[in-house]
């Protein structure tokens, strides 16, 4: 009997061991293989943006050398050297731009070169033809290397780190070779000799108490590594927290999922990184009569949809495009995506008409006359159903601003101001400003019913409107009480949730259906542009 109470003690013990340490060691190395399989994926993501940075950055350069020297100008004179200058300041990955002869350097982007300098040894040459000078020294550059690129009689030089400018994640380093296994750049100090290795790889995986990807491209081999113990350090401390309570838990883990967070591009990389991968796409507000209720058109509201499906908002970046310089290309985007959402339509209804938003240095430059026309070519779209909106933050240089707006209502745009009463110059420019319409800010219509001191300011600037011969578009209507007033006033147009949010382009295009139901169609195109 005592025989088999030890037996049926120690069977038992057994079984709780078993019980208890199975579901542990099942979940330990679950934990394991997804800890190291996220891992080895997030080195391998890091090294596939790698390698699209460097793309990137290669393209971009030779975009800059293609156009220079196709230029028909003579070399290093007045207009040459302003040409590479202005191709130096408008090519995010360039620094300089070099023109030889020869051999030697005769001009930069800085001037006419007065010092014997030659041509940098060539390393390697791409599969499109650039020739590539890995870690040269320039005098500009002050003791720092350079990486420079040459195709034709030209070269630009770049700062080896663009090749690389991506964030990394914590203790992940990166080697950038191209792929004769020259190292171009790396980042987080990589152990150059380990990452050569893997070079030829082109897989993920464990090497000692290293773990590394290798992913190639576009002429590179981007190789990301970390240690190890990053792992076993993270993967101890999930275990700890459940462990504890691993015996109640265990028969409903399936895995223990290690997270390791992804690091973000720098605000300006991503952003660049958007632009190249054309994430922005285009919702549109319907814009509304407000005497008929006909919907005569929209307004074009860019939006900034990121790999995952989510979308940011265009306060989050739209003032970061605008400091660095990358609004513009964003602009060229966003009329690529009406000419592309909108043609069919636009071509069957000329009383449609679709708003697009000019930044400030679009105005104060005119760039936007010329790319608009570019990209209404070969389509049936008039230049009168695209109108042009501009915040009063592009009347700084006003005479810049009265001469490119009028170039464009001159090709048959109508312009107006948008965002009215929220900047500096509404009454000391307006008079005097070729524009054909005020959009009257959202804050203002806000006010209307609610007797406030800037109820009055809503009015004032309907009557000055209507003074200057101007339409007034009301932004944000969103009640039937504000449409009235707005009406009962005199206001030709209106936009805002009261009519409809920003819609999809398919959305819109069903909007529109449903507003010619029950409405009818737009009228004859609305051409508000005043004398010229």
């Amino acid at each position: 009997m005592q025989a088999r109470r030890y037996r049926v003690i120690t069977l038992g013990i057994v079984l709780a061991v078993v019980g208890a340490v199975a579901p542990l060691a099942v979940m330990a190395y679950a934990s394991w293989q997804i800890a190291i399989g996220k891992e080895l994926s997030g080195l391998q993501r890091q090294a596939e943006d790698a390698v699209e940075r460097a793309s990137f950055t290669f393209s971009d350069a030779r975009a800059a050398l293609a156009e220079v020297d196709a230029a028909n100008v003579t070399p290093c004179s007045p207009q040459h050297i302003a040409l590479m200058r202005v191709l130096t300041i408008n090519t995010v990955s360039v620094e300089e731009i070099g023109y030889f002869e020869d051999g030697k350097l005769r001009c930069t982007s800085w001037g006419v070169t007065e010092a014997d300098i030659a041509k940098p040894r060539v390393d390697y040459t791409t599969a499109d033809g650039v020739e590539v000078s890995l870690r040269i020294l320039p005098i500009v550059s002050r003791g720092k290397h350079m990486t420079a690129l040459h195709l034709g009689n030209h070269n630009v030089l770049v700062t080896p780190s663009r090749f690389v400018d991506v964030e990394l994640g914590r203790g992940i380093s990166l080697a950038l070779f191209n792929n004769s296994g020259l190292l171009i750049d790396g980042s987080n100090d990589p152990d150059i000799s380990f990452a050569r290795q893997h070079i030829d790889n082109k897989v993920t995986g464990i090497d000692g108490e290293r773990m590394f990807a290798s992913v190639s491209g576009g002429g590179v081999v981007a190789v990301t590594s970390e240690q190890t113990s990053m792992v076993y350090g993270q993967l101890r401390r999930e275990l700890t927290l459940f462990l504890p309570v691993g015996l109640f838990i265990a028969a409903f883990i399936v895995a223990v999922v290690v997270v390791f967070s992804r690091g973000k591009l720098s605000p300006r990389a991503e952003l660049e990184f958007a632009i190249h991968r054309r994430q922005f796409i285009v919702h549109y507000q319907p814009i509304i009569e407000l005497a008929t209720g006909v919907c005569v058109g929209a307004e074009a509201l860019v939006r900034w949809r990121q790999r995952d499906g989510s979308i940011v908002r265009p306060d989050l970046f739209i003032p970061l495009a605008e400091e660095t310089g990358l609004i513009m290309p964003i602009t060229d985007q966003v009329v690529e995506a009406v000419v592309k959402d909108m043609s069919a339509v636009l071509a069957s209804d000329r009383g449609l008409h679709i708003a697009i938003n000019l930044c400030a240095a679009d105005i104060k430059s005119g760039r936007f006359i010329d790319m608009i026309a570019e990209k209404l070519q070969n389509t049936d779209i008039h230049n009168e159903q695209i109108w042009l909106e501009a915040t009063e933050r592009g009347f700084m240089d006003v005479e810049a601003a009265r001469t490119n707006l009028e170039r464009a209502r001159k090709a048959g745009h109508s312009v107006a101001i948008d965002d009215f009463g929220t900047g500096y110059s509404s009454l000391q420019y307006l008079q005097g400003l070729p524009v054909d319409a005020l959009k009257i800010d959202k804050s203002f219509i806000d006010m209307i019913g609610r007797g406030t001191a800037t109820s009055s300011v809503t009015l004032h600037i309907i009557e000055m409107a209507q003074e200057l011969g101007l339409f007034a578009v009301a932004e944000g209507v969103e009640t039937e009480e504000q449409a009235a007033y707005l009406r009962e006033h005199g206001v030709s147009f209106g936009q805002g949730w009261l009519f409809s949010k920003a819609l999809a382009a398919q959305d819109f295009l069903d909007f529109r259906k449903t507003s010619i139901a029950k409405f009818g169609p737009a009228p004859a195109i609305i051409r508000l542009v005043k004398s010229i």
